[in-house]
């Protein structure tokens, strides 16, 4: 549909569809005069309660006449389906921003680097947790009012709605912010008023969660290095300053500037006066796209330079939490030596590592196990850790995005599959099984002949009717790739590289895998942008080495950079639980020259 709207743009609206199938709403702005060169984008979201069609004004006002615009309707809002002011999950949200994001681009030919993000309110922390969980190459964002913590009022709240959603987990809750609260303007706010697509109500699920997330991108605020502009209202009753200030602070963008407007409410665009708020976005978003995006050649050195490098010396050194903690940690070593046996996993993660092989294939078996009664319920506590939970979705993650690779194969001859760091294999054999009717030749590798007789021995149980080859090698040396040139369609590196600091070493297994897929060939690779429990771990736990199991973890954006470094580019990325570990797709890319 074809709307003509003011001088510069024809407004349009259509579908895309997210990643779980639902269709939702967007529009579209086509500038009647494009720019010279390639196109640019601008995508808007719009804040909780409203719709995509409060955001034509916004295109009209920023004033980009040579640019595309785009605005979507989150789901439970405007003309998208849902509860209104519900969705599955703030997951799903950030997850439907990405997917609307590589939606336009296909459609339209944008590259990433040529979209920025324009978000308010709700909209800037699904916007600001996905530069951090999935790490787009975007060329920058404009954040207005983000609501990493909402102002609530009552005693209690957050605690109050925890307890209820145990007897009403579909828990709505009505907002209590008038129109008047948002904006000076009384024209506006007759707007806010009239408008029949404005949901008033809001899950409590997703108000919890909300929450949750913002605490979580707040103190990780450092994994985003993309150019981001903080604009936050002095007189804003929705949403505290606190955290927008220290999320900013924490952020490691070589471009960001934080402008404090003075009179002016939540609704900063939709305020009385907004001269310095667009002047502001205006000035940044040029200087945003005057300035190339950063080289990916910053992340093979992230190890050594930056925060992360900082915050991983010194777990190394045992200065990380403070003697209490430390002393606490230290007693928890102490009863898991004495009380772990036990506890079938903690038993098997004693004896070869709480990284290795056997305890990941235990964790996935997730059965539970143990002596004298109780050893069983130590174990129960044990598998359902954060960790352990979220390396389980990962499986079933992987499986799915492993599954889509084989089933997409065209072509002559078998599927060939290379599995680097295999374990036991039981993500990649357990999948292959459900593929008995297609042709597919599996290499296994690991550095430990007990894994691969693991794997021998499921393959084995699971009758499985594909070829497999199982190789002792080491993942990280150079000759274990040789002779391998163009040779898989599909590689599979799960768990491994989360474990080792070094990004020479893992730089150079990653171009060894690529080597070894064809042109256009897919890399299915794991990370672990960040864990809650790291000093937990390190001061507790042993890993397959028999030393402390002390984590870096590798940001997405720097996991994905390593990865282009080898010559492949990422196509997209599957968020686990809290954010703590992906699953990404990437392509190798085609030599130069290569092709007719």
């Amino acid at each position: 549909m074809k709307i003509d709207r003011g001088l510069a743009w024809n407004e349009r609206q259509a579908g895309f569809e997210a990643a779980d199938g639902t269709r939702l709403f967007y529009r579209s702005w086509k500038p009647l005069e494009p720019r010279s060169g390639k196109p640019r984008a601008l995508v808007f979201l719009h804040r909780g309660h409203e719709h995509s069609g409060r955001i034509a004004i916004l295109v009209e006002q920023f004033g980009f006449h040579g640019d595309w615009a785009f605005a979507y309707d989150a789901r439970g809002h405007g003309y998208s389906p849902g509860a209104r002011g519900a969705a599955p999950s703030f997951a799903t949200m950030v997850d439907d921003l990405d997917t609307f994001v590589r939606h336009i681009c296909g459609k339209h030919g944008f590259a990433a680097e040529d979209v920025l993000v324009v978000a308010n309110s709700v909209g800037a922390v699904v916007a600001a947790t996905w530069l951090h969980d999935y790490a787009p190459r975007v060329r920058g964002l404009v954040m207005a009012a983000a609501a990493f913590a909402i102002k609530l009022y009552v005693p209690l709240a957050k605690p109050g709605l925890r307890f209820a959603r145990r007897f009403k987990p579909d828990l709505f809750v009505t907002s209590y912010i008038r129109s008047t609260m948002l904006t000076h303007s009384a024209e506006q706010a007759r707007a806010y008023d009239e408008d029949p697509l404005i949901a008033k109500s809001i899950s409590a699920q997703i108000l919890l969660e909300l929450a949750d997330t913002a605490q979580r991108i707040v103190h990780d605020a450092v994994a985003i290095d993309t150019p981001v502009l903080m604009l936050a209202a002095d007189q804003d009753y929705v949403v505290h300053e606190a955290p927008q200030k220290l999320f900013f602070e924490r952020l490691s963008s070589p471009m960001k500037r934080y402008v404090k407007l003075q009179r002016c409410r939540h609704a900063i665009f939709y305020e009385q006066d907004t001269s310095v708020a667009m002047q502001a976005s205006r000035e940044f978003i040029d200087q945003c796209f005057a300035v190339p995006p950063s080289s990916m050649e910053r992340f093979a050195s992230a190890d050594r330079q930056g925060t992360g490098a900082q915050n991983y010396a010194a777990l190394m050194n045992n200065q990380t939490g403070n003697a209490v903690t430390r002393a606490w940690f230290g007693l928890q070593k102490h009863m898991l030596k004495v009380m772990g046996p036990v506890s079938d996993g903690m038993k098997i993660g004693l004896r070869h590592g709480f990284d290795s092989g056997e305890s990941l294939d235990y964790v996935y078996r997730n059965q539970a196990g143990g002596k004298f009664g109780f050893g069983a319920m130590m174990d129960r506590g044990y598998l359902d850790a954060v960790g352990w939970r979220g390396i389980r979705q990962r499986k079933v993650q992987l499986q799915q995005m492993l599954a889509e690779r084989i089933a997409a194969h065209e072509g002559p001859g078998p599927v060939r599959i290379l599995d680097i760091a295999a374990g036991s294999a039981r993500y990649v054999l357990e999948t292959i099984k459900r593929f008995q009717d297609r042709e597919i030749e599996v290499t296994l590798c690991d550095y430990g002949q007990h894994n691969l007789d693991q794997a021998k021995i499921l393959a084995e149980k699971l009758q499985l009717t594909a070829r497999i080859e199982y190789s002792r090698r080491d993942a990280f040396s150079a000759d274990s790739y040789t002779e391998q040139q163009g040779r898989y369609d599909i590689a599979v590196v799960s768990g491994l590289y989360e474990l080792f600091s070094d990004n020479a070493m893992v730089l150079q297994s990653l171009r060894g895998v690529a080597s070894s897929l064809r042109d256009g060939g897919s890399l299915l690779y794991t990370g672990q942008p960040w864990h809650p429990q790291l000093d937990m771990i390190a001061y507790t736990l042993n890993n397959h080495r028999g030393e402390p199991w002390r984590m870096r973890p590798r940001v997405q954006a720097e996991m994905d950079g390593l990865v282009a470094l080898a010559g492949c580019r990422k196509l997209r990325t599957s968020i686990g639980l809290e954010g703590i570990f992906t699953v990404s797709l990437a392509e190798k890319a085609a030599a130069p020259g290569a092709g007719g």
